[in-house]
């Protein structure tokens, strides 16, 4: 294969070599030529630029995916790609080991490797990341206040179908009644009985004797950029309440570490709901093609956010049915149950397109429907307003945006309420409690990645859409045996996932992030077996930083991983360890200290049973690290 570059120039350069190695080594492995591949790559590279690699490309793959699921190639779905009889000419040569080249219908025995190689040379840049035009970034904020304009559309007609509401609210409680009710109980709790005066959770009594038990929910901060741009301990400085949260939920229970600090309420600007600080919604980063809209909560209602999510989450991994149909942190059970449909057919994979922003408030006012605490508690802490980066601020109809805490378990929570509904209206009888546990291991959510059965998945798809979900059909499969679920794909039980480039090549140490990101795209591509490039990458890397060495995945030390183990240069006179020199990531955490009440508040928030903080310096330093280094020394080579 020719090795000479086509292309000048830094970053294209050394990514088109990487697409040379990557097309021989899928080449060999497939057994076929990649030549005519490679310099097609090139030629539209040099026209078209890297939106070639992050976007037609890419856009190529999805096609091919689509075409998996479908059975048979559709001309249609490759525009740009000139065609020899049933298939594209580019990768055709892998192309012809999975469909027939003829009439374009799937081979009944089609290549795995061909399969994985396509996928692997077409989306391996379509993640990278990239700023998007300004246009395509306008776009995008236009699309969220779109969004939002759809879901304030459908609310009248939402609300006017009582049945359908009727039947969401008696789905939920028969699902999700024991998580709710336990969470209700957790946020409220007893208040001393005054003669003649009504208990209302979170106020003082009317003698002005404030109740001695600190509330059972722990709000905290988390590290993200917010609303009022409060940073790191300056979070928990923050001098503002606001009406709506102390209908609900105290001052001076939340923003006090103990009533001896009254006097301090007097600094706290309690605000009106007209005063009330818009949710930030910001574009930011994702890839040349579409950037990531999220949605920046002001300071407090983050705060509180968060403490009704780390109770949601802990009654969830609580209750032994729940459990097994939603997931928050392990996207492992999602991943397998992808593999297992994509084996026998019999589950379907579906995904969804803006899916927080399609949860409205009347869907989480349905979905806690006899849990009048709870659902108080969710609107209180909901941003009723947005200001959209460039358009201005709107009022929200949808619940939460992609940026608050509470986003990722109610959306689940409504999406796994809608499922059982499909597959209640497909068995047409309702369902009992006994019925749900015959759906263990047939149905799961994760966010918006949704597995349900394969005889329910119209129904299911149909109900997610009279509710005003938006099923992502480009996304979702169920006829073929491809299936995708939280970041892997699978086609007949055999795991297709591939490499992706996410950075532009390091051009010197000091292109830390970079230098990062390639290391482990190279120590993944040796583990997918991909010799040669990896061969190329580790001369390039070393070029990069001189001292490479090999070392375990573990190591702090930035080097090649080998399955034959580490290299050892040095024994550590101390403590009598091998040692190897490398570069080492380091990323300084921002210093800003905090004291006073604020600092014993945030050690009630973060301590948890009798184990010290795990961060000692957590007072003096906190918050993300603006900026990412790397530095070169001796360390573990493991």
């Amino acid at each position: 294969m020719e090795m000479t570059p086509l292309i000048t120039g830094g970053h294209l350069k050394s990514l088109m070599l990487l697409y040379q190695w990557l097309l021989f080594d899928l080449g060999a492995r497939c057994y076929t030529s990649t030549t005519m591949d490679l310099k097609k790559i090139r030629g539209r590279t040099e026209h078209e630029g890297l939106s070639f690699c992050t976007i037609a490309l890419p856009d190529f793959g999805k096609a091919f995916e689509r075409a998996l699921d479908r059975g048979y190639v559709d001309r249609q779905d490759f525009p740009g790609f000139a065609w020899r009889s049933g298939l594209p000419r580019f990768l055709s040569g892998f192309l012809c080991q999975v469909f027939d080249p003829t009439s374009g219908r799937l081979l009944n025995q089609p290549s795995i490797e061909a399969i994985q190689a396509v996928r692997q040379i077409t989306l391996f840049a379509g993640k990278m990341f990239e700023l998007p035009t300004k246009e395509r970034e306008y776009a995008a904020l236009l699309g969220y206040v779109e969004c939002e304009q759809d879901v304030r559309r459908s609310l009248p007609s939402q609300e006017g179908r009582r049945d359908s509401r009727r039947a969401f609210q008696r789905m939920a409680g028969l699902l999700l009644g024991r998580v709710l009710t336990a969470t209700e109980e957790s946020l409220e709790w007893d208040f001393p009985r005054v003669p003649g005066v009504a208990r209302r959770p979170g106020r003082s009594s009317a003698e002005g004797v404030l109740h001695p038990d600190r509330p059972r929910i722990l709000p905290s901060h988390g590290p993200g950029a917010t609303a009022d741009g409060l940073k790191g301990n300056r979070k928990w400085q923050h001098n503002t309440w606001t009406v709506r949260l102390d209908e609900v939920f105290s001052i001076a229970d939340f923003m006090l570490a103990n009533y001896s600090f009254l006097e301090e309420l007097a600094e706290v600007d309690v605000l009106e709901p007209e005063s009330e600080i818009p949710v930030k919604v910001v574009s930011v980063p994702k890839t040349q093609k579409t950037p990531r809209i999220i949605a920046q909560e002001p300071t407090v209602m983050m705060f509180m956010q968060k403490g009704i999510q780390k109770l949601l989450y802990e009654k969830v991994e609580r209750d032994n049915l729940l459990k097994a149909f939603i997931g928050f942190k392990d996207q492992v059970p999602n991943q397998e149950l992808a593999r297992e449909g994509s084996l026998t057919g019999e589950l379907a994979t579906l995904d969804l397109s803006d899916a927080s922003d399609r949860v409205s408030c009347l869907h989480v006012e349905d979905l806690c429907h006899g849990h009048p605490f709870l659902l108080r508690a969710l609107m209180a802490v909901r941003s009723t307003k947005a200001d959209v980066q460039g358009i201005g601020v709107i009022p929200l109809s949808k619940y939460a945006s992609m940026g608050s805490a509470l986003t990722f378990p109610l959306e689940a929570m409504v999406f796994l309420t809608l499922c059982f509904l499909g597959i209640e209206k497909e068995l047409k009888r309702p369902l009992t409690p006994r019925d749900f546990h015959r759906y263990v291991g047939k149905v799961r959510v994760f966010g918006d990645d949704i597995i349900v059965p394969v005889d329910c998945v119209n129904s299911v798809i149909e109900v997610l859409e009279s509710f005003g979900m938006k099923v992502n059909r480009h996304k979702s499969f169920w006829t073929g045996k491809f299936r995708e679920s939280c970041g892997r794909e699978y086609y007949d039980g055999e795991d297709v996932s591939i490499v992706r480039v996410r950075q532009h090549a390091p051009e010197s140490p000091r292109d830390a992030q970079a230098v990062v990101s390639w290391v482990k795209m190279s120590n993944q591509l040796y583990r997918a077996g991909l010799w040669r490039s990896v061969k190329w990458l580790d001369s390039f890397m070393s070029g990069i930083l001189q001292d490479y060495p090999v070392v375990d995945e573990s190591s702090p030390v930035l080097g090649r991983f080998s399955f034959q183990g580490y290299e050892t240069q040095r024994m550590c006179k101390r403590l009598h360890r091998p040692l190897v020199k490398g570069w080492m990531e380091r990323s300084d955490i921002p210093s800003n200290s905090l004291g006073g009440h604020n600092a014993l508040l945030k050690w009630f928030s973060l301590k948890v049973g009798n184990l010290p903080i795990a961060d000692e310096e957590h007072l003096e330093r906190s918050g993300r690290p603006s900026v990412v280094n790397i530095k070169r020394g001796w360390g573990k080579p493991y």
